[in-house]
């Protein structure tokens, strides 16, 4: 928002994911909407700007310590889910270009959010601690 950090993202995907945990939804107030970038994809002007926080064991999230921003979650366990860039649609100057393809922790989504389209993979709680149980935490959030 205050324009302290900016990056750079090439060759980036155009699926997106939803998570809807309680981890992500506290984050973001709502649902964590992000499209994964390769690390070696993204550069971060105003790294001084930037403050990173171990969300749990295995994961961190970033923020920009002025404005508040959200800018990245990234799993940082030794996995071959580490290194990406979670990046929220909304730091994209452009986001129409995005598909969702995938809704996770869909059992803990609020009733009144409702997305439109249809052809997305969707997991519960249950099934992503089943999928991603390397990455487990006490409370079952992957995020």
């Amino acid at each position: 928002m205050c324009g302290d950090v900016r990056f750079t993202a090439r060759d980036v995907p155009t699926e997106y994911g939803t998570c809807h945990c309680e981890m992500c939804r506290r984050w973001t107030g709502s649902a964590l909407l992000g499209v994964s970038v390769p690390e070696g994809n993204v550069t971060w002007d105003g790294r001084e700007n930037i403050a990173v926080r171990q969300s749990s064991d295995w994961a961190e999230r970033a923020w920009c310590q002025n404005c508040g921003t959200g800018l990245w979650f990234r799993v940082t366990m030794d996995s071959k889910w580490a290194g990406n860039y979670e990046i929220p649609l909304g730091l994209f100057d452009k986001a129409d270009d995005f598909t969702m393809t995938s809704e996770i922790y869909i059992d803990h989504k609020p009733a009144s959010f409702a997305y439109v389209g249809e052809g997305r993979t969707v997991m519960t709680r249950q099934e992503c601690v089943e999928k991603f149980s390397v990455l487990g935490s006490d409370q079952g959030d992957i995020s």
